[in-house]
C-alpha cells in the first residue's frame, strides 16, 4: 500500500469509448414536433444532436382522396366493396395528385373477363400538350383472378351492378374503391333521407345539451 493511504482508482478501459459509438435509441414521435436523433459528426463530443422536425412530415400519408362518388350510397345498396388498381397514363397520374378528376358519371362493368372503368373523367395535365388522353377513356381496372370471378358471378344476378366509390392515393399508388351494389327502390331512399335527418336532429340536440 503506498504512504498516504489508498490508491486512486485508475482509469478503465471503457471509459475510452466515445459516445457516438454507443446505440442511442430513436424517440417516438408526438402532438407538436418531435426531437429525433441526427448524428452531429461537428460535435465536440461526438454526441448525437437532435433535431426538431414537424410531425407532418414525419408520418406518412397513407390514404389520399382525390374525387368521390356522390350519389352512390344514396342511390345504391353496397353490398360488396374491392380495391383495385388503375391502368394509367402519366399525365394522367400528374392530373389526379392535382385533383383534377371526377367520378359523378363513372360506372364500371365487366368485359370478356375484365373489369373496365367508364366515364371517369380526367382533366388533361397543362403540360402534357399532345400526350394527354382523352378525359373520359376506358379504363382497365386490376383485381385478382379469384376477386374477378367473384364480380362475375355477382353481376349475373339480376339488379346486381358495380358502382365506383372513390378515388384516392394509396401509398402513392393510384386506387379505385368499386361495390357490387342494388339499385334502391323510391320508397327505400326517403327511408334513408328520414334516418339521415333524425340523426342530424339528434346530434343537434346533443350538440345543445353539452353546450
Amino acid at each position: 500500500m503506498p504512504k498516504g493511504g489508498l490508491e486512486p482508482p485508475r482509469a478503465c478501459a471503457h471509459w475510452l469509448l466515445k459516445p457516438a459509438r454507443l446505440p442511442v435509441p430513436p424517440l417516438r414521435p408526438g402532438g407538436n414536433g418531435e426531437l429525433w436523433p441526427r448524428y452531429n459528426p461537428k460535435s465536440t463530443l461526438g454526441l448525437t444532436a437532435y433535431t426538431k422536425v414537424p410531425i407532418l412530415a414525419l408520418q406518412a400519408v397513407d390514404k389520399l382522396s382525390i374525387a368521390r362518388n356522390p350519389r352512390a350510397r344514396h342511390d345504391y345498396h353496397l353490398l360488396e366493396t374491392w380495391e383495385a388498381g388503375l391502368v394509367l397514363t402519366g399525365t394522367e397520374v400528374k392530373s389526379l395528385r392535382d385533383g383534377k378528376a371526377s367520378l359523378v358519371e363513372a360506372y364500371a362493368h365487366l368485359r370478356n373477363g375484365e373489369v373496365w372503368l367508364e366515364g371517369m373523367s380526367i382533366a388533361p395535365y397543362l403540360a402534357g400538350s399532345y400526350n394527354n388522353p382523352p378525359p373520359a377513356r376506358s379504363r382497365k381496372l386490376l383485381l385478382h383472378k379469384g376477386e374477378i370471378r367473384k364480380l362475375i358471378g355477382g353481376t349475373t344476378q339480376k339488379g346486381l351492378t358495380l358502382v365506383p366509390l372513390e378515388l384516392y392515393f394509396k401509398d402513392g399508388i393510384a386506387k379505385v374503391a368499386i361495390a357490387l351494389a342494388r339499385a334502391k327502390r323510391t320508397h327505400d331512399k326517403r327511408e334513408e333521407l328520414k334516418r339521415r335527418d333524425a340523426e342530424r336532429e339528434m346530434a343537434r340536440v346533443f350538440r345543445g345539451k353539452r353546450t
